[in-house]
């Protein structure tokens, strides 16, 4: 028998006990790449970063509503049958390139396991997800998260793979479409039924305009503590921009609409940073986005307000912030008295009326 280059055997030897017995088999090149460590920075780093924390973990329990109306129970599929959750979005490039793979790996998978696309419900719209399903050809099962997903399962980049075990248990996290994904995939078909522990989800309150939002914390900027909800001494008025660092220039092509809008949030933030009656502070959503990306956004934007990353996306949840760039304007007592969403025209001419009328 022939022996195994050596690569091979050292890549089987260090290899999670999951991935063992299907890289014994994998070519030289699948090897390599299934036990490469990646760029902290790339997506399946990003991925994996996220994903680490919630390895052999109770996967959440929430029942998911399809875009056709159907009810999927993830509690009655744990113990019974895997469960694969493909996360993507429509303006996503890196998922359109995936949807063929996924679409054969939905075929291959749908009579052993339950695979559910799920959309990320960042800058989507129904119409939106059902016109990108016909033009693609989808056949598997489509929801879009409220949200609760995404913060259980650490989304941080599109598209995010998460393998669920027979078991209940989360088997892998990822972003690449590659052998590592299959061998998860082959590790969870592998494993043996039986009952499973339950993960049940909550929801955090959301808070609209005229609420006084609470049990949120300060966040820290370069410029200091900023307060986001409860009393401000004086008369000021907190104007929260909402937003993504890699709006303007990665949804140029993929969303032109958003990337116009973004831009336009972010001239208004710069014509009014200095306008007297105004706290400003922005939250940048973890999506695609990690602290080098902020502060490489700050110095590129040359933006002049203090900035803070929303990495579980707590506060997008609370301000019920869907869409970038969206701007809540909050009173000095704590209370919302605007919310300018990014379809209005002109939001430095909204946020001037709303000051005026204080």
């Amino acid at each position: 028998m022939r022996l195994l280059p050596v690569v091979m055997i050292l890549a089987i030897v260090l290899c999670c006990a999951r991935q063992c017995v299907e890289l014994a088999f994998a070519s030289e090149s699948e090897v390599e790449a299934a036990t490469a460590i990646p760029d902290p920075e790339s997506g399946q780093g990003r991925a994996e970063n996220a994903g680490r924390a919630l390895l052999g973990q109770i996967a959440p329990a929430v029942k998911l509503k399809t875009i056709d109306g159907d009810t999927i129970d993830l509690a009655e599929l744990y113990g019974k049958q895997p469960v694969y959750l493909k996360f993507w979005a429509t303006w996503c490039v890196p998922c359109r390139e995936q949807m063929l793979a996924f679409a054969r790996d939905y075929e291959a998978l749908k009579d052993k396991a339950t695979v559910v696309a799920i959309n990320t419900g960042f800058n989507e719209t129904l119409e939106g997800v059902r016109r990108y399903r016909q033009r693609y050809g989808l056949r598997m099962p489509i929801v879009i998260d409220d949200g609760r997903l995404t913060a259980a399962l650490n989304l941080r980049v599109t598209p995010q793979h998460v393998v669920i075990g027979r078991d209940g248990r989360i088997l892998y996290v990822g972003h690449l479409e590659d052998a590592t994904l299959q061998q998860a995939f082959a590790a969870a078909l592998k494993q043996e039924g039986g009952g499973s522990a339950v993960q049940t989800l909550e929801s955090d309150p959301t808070f609209g305009v005229g609420d006084k939002p609470y049990g949120l914390k300060s966040v820290e900027t370069a410029a200091g503590t900023f307060p986001v909800v409860g009393p401000l001494a004086g008369r000021d008025l907190r104007a929260i921009l909402f937003f993504s660092p890699w709006c303007e220039s990665y949804l140029a092509k993929s969303n032109p609409q958003t990337a116009e809008a973004c831009r336009r949030g972010r001239l208004a933030v710069n014509q009014l940073s200095q306008q007297r009656g105004l706290r400003w502070l922005g939250i940048a959503s973890g999506l695609w986005a990690s602290e080098k990306d902020l502060a490489d956004y700050r110095k590129e934007s040359e933006i002049g307000i203090p900035l803070t990353l929303d990495g579980s996306g707590r506060l997008f949840r609370a301000f019920g912030v869907h869409d970038v760039p969206t701007i809540i304007l909050v009173d000095h007592d704590g209370r919302i008295v605007s919310r300018i969403d990014p379809k209005v025209a002109n939001p430095a001419e909204r946020i001037r009326a709303v000051v005026d009328g204080e």
